[in-house]
């Protein structure tokens, strides 16, 4: 017997039910429930009932969870790394608030465009616990996203491009918030 042909009648042998046990159950249900008879198996020559689940009825089509904006957003800007600093620019160079304003824009948002704007925007809600995507503002003129503690993403200065920042002793952010 070909190595093929016997793991197949192995793993047929060992999901199946003896024609015992399976006809003592299907005398015990209706007969439109009955398992219809199997012929003997080419390979071991018996005559097996495979086990028989019952169909689940059809189930509504599940949604699948979306990202949370926030974090689309990140993913957008995380996209736009190498671009290169530029004064007032929404891209393809930017600017700190005019890459966090399209970062949002993209995810669904419409922030304002400056970080003094955004600072008074009802659409931002303060927190302590900032998650990646959220807002970290160096004081009043400064924004950037969140990647996590130690580190923002964004359009640092002049000079330098679209990229991971580390901050430190000296350059930390002052507040952090979450966009609604």
């Amino acid at each position: 017997m070909s190595p093929l042909i016997g793991k197949a009648a192995r793993s047929f042998a060992a999901a199946a039910i003896p024609a015992g046990m399976a006809a003592a159950f299907a005398l015990q249900a209706p007969a439109a429930d009955a398992a219809p008879a199997v012929p003997a198996h080419p390979v071991t020559g018996t005559g097996l009932l495979t086990a028989v689940r019952p169909q689940a009825p059809a189930q509504p089509a599940v949604r699948r969870h979306r990202k949370a904006r926030r974090l689309r957003a990140y993913a957008w800007a995380a996209r736009q790394a190498g671009h290169p600093y530029a004064w007032g620019g929404t891209g393809p160079g930017f600017d700190c608030s005019g890459l966090v304003m399209m970062a949002y824009r993209h995810a669904g948002i419409h922030l304002p465009r400056t970080t003094t704007e955004m600072l008074a925007s009802p659409l931002l809600v303060r927190v302590t616990h900032p998650r990646m995507g959220d807002l970290a503002f160096y004081g009043s003129g400064h924004v950037e996203l969140f990647r996590r503690w130690g580190y923002t993403f964004g359009a640092h200065d002049p000079g330098s491009l679209v990229s991971l920042v580390r901050y430190g002793w000296g350059w930390v952010p002052t507040a952090y918030y979450r966009v609604r």
